[in-house]
């Protein structure tokens, strides 16, 4: 008798809570048997919840490790697209199989070597991918349609300060406040946009107080807290539809240095704010603050570009207009500065320096005023 493994595969939760994988794993055993295999039970592996697209998967990782250590004969599967719903991966997986020995037999596959059954095989392969491409196209438009309806469930999940409550029968999924998280929320809040607290200083006061994360024994960090500030749900809006994922355009370093050459990853990419699909959840912060966390938000980012902020600019505005208020004392150094710095603005701005320098002045005092306006 050849020794055989078998590997069994579905995608969906909803297939694995209904026990399909048991159904595959059956038939597959009843087929060895029929035909003089040897499957040891130690040897049937199933991947409950692991998408066809990808050949990361730990049952199908373990197939091909023993097919390299040379300890089996013949791999089983249901279907070709149980090994892949990708047609180049089935090619890739039966041909690695092939060179170590290994013959690749399908329940729902025909069983000759002939070109038309090899045929029929790639038929199979390019319709399983079709498949796919549909399923998850129908499925984005199901999403999208749920969330214009206003149905919580297309989100994967609630953010802290919110409990997700699954559907019933008797009334859709929802957000439920939840209280200990929603006061850290709001006090994260207050220490911002009041308080007057830079990010690093929230994040180090909540990991003194040992306040818990979502994870428990995780710290806070200074990502979780800017993600608390950028979160809609926070204001009574919970969007749906904000990045969509598409391929690198090109190979990172972190790549190149695993010898990957071509640009397979995945990176998600931020819609336009106007896409974004509003689906009304219970707020734990005020529009006003919110919208003050974001300001502050976009100040920082101008500062961390380079930029002084406008605490400094207002700090220095204010020297270089009390150094440079009229004296009767200094008359003959402030025509030598005068001199100097007309000989050192001119290159720069030819001879409309002093509209540049008054337009600045104008900048400057409108930053100032506004900046001082706003609560700290």
């Amino acid at each position: 008798m050849r020794m055989a493994a078998i590997y069994a595969r579905v995608s969906s939760e909803q297939q694995r809570e209904e026990n399909t994988i048991a159904s595959q794993t059956a038939a597959l055993i009843e087929f060895a048997k029929n035909h003089d295999l040897e499957v040891p039970e130690e040897w049937v592996f199933e991947d409950e919840g692991y998408s066809g697209a990808t050949l990361e998967r730990p049952g199908l990782e373990r197939v091909r490790d023993l097919a390299a250590e040379g300890h089996i004969e013949v791999v089983l599967a249901y279907a070709p697209d149980r090994l892949s719903r990708k047609y180049a991966y089935q090619i890739l997986l039966i041909e690695e199989l092939a060179r170590h020995g290994v013959e690749t037999l399908f329940v729902k596959a025909p069983q000759g070597d002939s070109a038309e059954d090899q045929l029929l095989v790639q038929f199979q392969g390019m319709i399983a991918e079709y498949e796919r491409a549909q399923i998850l196209e129908r499925s984005r438009r199901g999403k999208r349609h749920r969330a214009h309806t206003g149905e919580i469930s297309v989100l994967s999940g609630a953010p802290y300060g919110y409990r997700y409550i699954r559907k019933t029968d008797e009334a859709p999924a929802a957000y439920s406040v939840y209280e200990a998280e929603a006061h850290v929320v709001q006090r994260i809040y207050e220490m911002y946009t009041v308080q007057g607290f830079s990010i690093g200083g929230i994040t180090r006061r909540l990991n003194a107080e040992s306040i818990p994360t979502r994870k428990e024994s995780a710290r806070w960090e200074r990502s979780t807290v800017w993600a608390v500030w950028r979160n809609p749900a926070y204001r009574g809006v919970a969007c749906f539809g904000k990045t969509r994922v598409s391929t690198r355009s090109r190979v990172m370093r972190p790549q190149r240095r695993r010898g990957v050459t071509v640009p397979s990853v995945t990176v998600g990419h931020e819609r336009p704010r106007e896409e974004w699909i509003e689906i009304p959840v219970p707020a734990l912060v005020s529009e006003e603050s919110f919208a003050r966390a974001q300001e502050l938000l976009q100040e920082n980012k101008f500062d961390r570009a380079g930029a002084p902020s406008s605490r400094v600019l207002c700090r220095g505005w204010s020297a270089v207009r009390s150094v440079a208020t009229p004296s009767r004392v200094h008359r003959r150094a402030r025509a030598r500065v005068r001199s100097t710095t007309t000989s050192a603005l001119a290159p720069i701005a030819g001879e409309n320096w002093a509209v540049l320098f008054a337009t600045t002045a104008a900048s400057f005092d409108r930053t100032c005023s506004t900046r001082l306006s706003g609560p700290r």
